[in-house]
This record gives C-alpha cells, sequence and structure tokens, in this order.
C-alpha cells in the first residue's frame, strides 16, 4: 500500500541535483534530471555509501565511496544489469515532493 510522505519543496532540488534525504527512517536518495523528480534507495549496494551525496551526471549517479553507478530513473546499475537500486515512487503536489516509502 502507499505511503506518500513529504520529503522536500521542488525548489530544493534543482535540475541537476541530488539530496540525501531521511524520510519515515529511510535514507532516500532524491534527484532532479531536467525537472523530472526520482528516488532511489540511498544506501549504495556496495558498501553504504550515500548515494544522494553522490555526484549526478545526466540521469546516473556516481556513489562518492567507490564508484558506483546507477541510472537514477530505473535503479539499473551501469555495468552489471542483474543489479537494480530499489526505487520510489515519487510525486509533486503544490511544489512539495512527495516519496512513496509503502508499508
Amino acid at each position: 500500500m502507499a505511503r506518500w510522505i513529504a520529503a522536500a519543496q521542488v525548489a530544493d532540488v534543482p535540475a541537476g541535483t541530488c539530496r540525501e534525504l531521511v524520510v519515515a527512517e529511510r535514507i532516500v536518495a532524491l534527484f532532479c534530471v531536467d525537472g523530472e523528480f526520482f528516488a532511489l534507495d540511498g544506501v549504495c549496494p556496495h558498501q553504504g555509501g550515500p548515494l544522494g551525496q553522490g555526484d549526478l551526471e545526466g540521469c546516473v549517479v556516481t556513489c562518492p565511496w567507490h564508484g558506483w553507478q546507477f541510472d537514477v530513473r530505473t535503479g539499473q546499475h551501469q555495468v552489471h544489469p542483474n543489479l537494480v537500486q530499489p526505487r520510489l515512487a515519487v510525486r509533486i503536489d503544490g511544489g512539495t515532493v512527495y516519496v512513496d516509502v509503502g508499508d
């Protein structure tokens, strides 16, 4: 079941940037690519690096700890096709970014 939680204001995440947030006790990486918002589980599966503190180039985030890269739109790892970082649904309402953290 959906559980929408306010995560940020649209103005707080300009295009081409990312933010690390704690949403309902979960670390979330929030990205804005060309005005569209995406969210991934914020903990890199390699060694727990902070994806929301990584470098965002286009639609690819690079984990700042060891360089693992993910497409923020799909969660797809850029080298290992079987590795997909969990995505969270995002919606915008009245200038607020909401993330679905599930049950």
